[in-house]
């Protein structure tokens, strides 16, 4: 029976199979379907002994609800891949953050009381940082989808492992690919702009381009970073800011709603570099593209993100075509979806539940078939997968696609890009 705990604040709401939607219920139906169609061969007896209880730790509700959601649509995909691939059962205790990081904190331990053996999450750098703290002093293993501040993984921490590139990694390769992308079109900017979440991930990812620019022979100089508040309501100052410095290329870190506010303040404005580029979520977002429409097209995320020729990659995106058929699968589907398979593949190697039994086997961890762009899932004496690697990513007509690295690309890149009117 598929079980799953919601926990959000103090309270704690058990439902079963009988309780699900008749929408949610009916996706699943036919998600299996699809895959005995396909040839997938799901085998729902399939004897898998005793269900995992993992915490599913995620921003469900609060200014970054939205991306939680998309993570757990990952999540999601993963219970059929991994049940076709004969791994054991996972029982899903489903926790909303709030977008609040002393609340991830209090519903993590509240998780670990109600059984929780293994914690996945929490896409928040801040949220993240606390519930690993939570999880090493508890003795649970935290398997990290998505979250980039460098320092949790410099604690010294023995079960905290993160499948996800760090700040300076996302700096590393974001400067890497615009370079390649001025090389294939023998365009480049001629000054920059950073624009910049002040919380922990945006404060993470400024340091990292604030250390590395200079040596990084970029063809543009890059002026005093701005600084926002992620939950602001109004960015026309800061827009205005970078508009009057000249810039002709803007470089962003940001969330969902700022990237909206971000776009729509400089269509306002009038401002029209040569290209918006991210480091970031928020500009490949579904709903970035389905309430912007057209302006939102052209956008380039320099981020971790899929590798479109990996039969993981392909078998993915078929699946979601079926459970979720107006998604675009983006880095939140492809990191949450590789945290359980970690998850799965440790507790089948591992045997038992059991906490120390647990880090032990994901301290072995060797996974290479798999989606992320990267070469394999394996963890250092840090619990760091260092072989990961970013891909940057064009809005187009709502679709996303891969435009480098070209080993990887789906379609050239459009750089320059058409200005807002142009856009229609």
């Amino acid at each position: 029976m598929l079980k799953a705990t919601i926990i959000s604040g103090e309270d704690s709401i058990m439902f079963s199979k009988k309780n699900l939607s008749r929408r949610v219920f009916n996706a699943g139906a036919a998600a299996m379907a699809a895959g005995a169609a396909s040839g997938l061969g799901f085998n729902i007896a399939r004897a898998q002994g005793a269900a995992l209880k993992v915490g599913v730790v995620l921003p469900r509700s609060g200014p970054q609800g939205k991306i939680g959601q998309a993570c757990q649509q990952g999540v999601d995909l993963a219970v059929p891949v991994l049940r076709e691939l004969g791994y054991p059962a996972i029982e899903q205790m489903q926790v909303d953050t709030e977008t609040n990081v002393q609340r991830a904190r209090a519903v993590t331990e509240k998780a670990i009381q109600d059984g929780a053996k293994l914690i996945i999450g929490a896409f928040d750098s801040g949220a993240t940082t606390a519930i690993a703290q939570v999880c090493e002093q508890r003795g649970v293993p935290l398997v990290i989808n998505i979250a980039a501040a460098p320092p949790i993984t410099e604690q010294g921490y023995k079960f905290v492992f993160r499948n996800f590139p760090t700040a300076i990694r996302i700096v590393q390769d974001a400067l890497a690919l615009q370079k390649e992308i001025f090389a294939m079109t023998g365009k480049a900017p001629k000054k920059g702009v950073l624009l910049h979440v002040n919380d922990t991930f945006g404060e993470s990812v400024k340091g990292g381009i604030l250390a590395l620019f200079g040596g990084a022979n970029m063809p543009y100089p890059l002026p005093a970073p701005i600084a926002y508040d992620p939950n602001a309501r109004d960015l026309s100052a800061e827009v205005a800011v970078a508009k009057a410095s000249g810039a002709d290329i803007v470089w962003t870190v940001s969330r969902l709603n700022d990237s909206m506010l971000l776009t729509r303040e400089m269509v306002k404005q009038r401002f029209e570099p040569m290209a918006i580029v991210s480091s970031g979520p928020g500009f490949y977002e579904d709903q970035y593209l389905k309430t912007l429409g057209k302006v939102a097209d052209h956008v380039i995320s320099c981020v971790p993100t899929y590798d479109p020729n990996k039969p993981m990659t392909k078998k993915l995106r078929a699946l979601a075509k079926t459970m979720f058929p107006d998604v675009n699968i983006d880095t939140n589907h492809v990191y949450s979806f590789e945290a359980m398979l970690i998850a799965a593949d440790a507790y089948k190697r591992a045997g038992s539940d059991n906490a120390v039994a647990l880090a032990d086997a994901l301290r072995k961890t060797d996974i290479k078939d798999h989606s992320s762009v990267g070469d394999g899932i394996r963890f250092d004496a840090k619990g760091q997968n260092m072989t990961l690697g970013l891909a940057a990513v064009q809005n187009r007509g709502g679709k996303l696609l891969v435009v480098a690295p070209k080993a990887a690309a789906e379609d050239k890149v459009i750089f320059p890009v058409p200005g807002w009117r142009a856009r229609g």
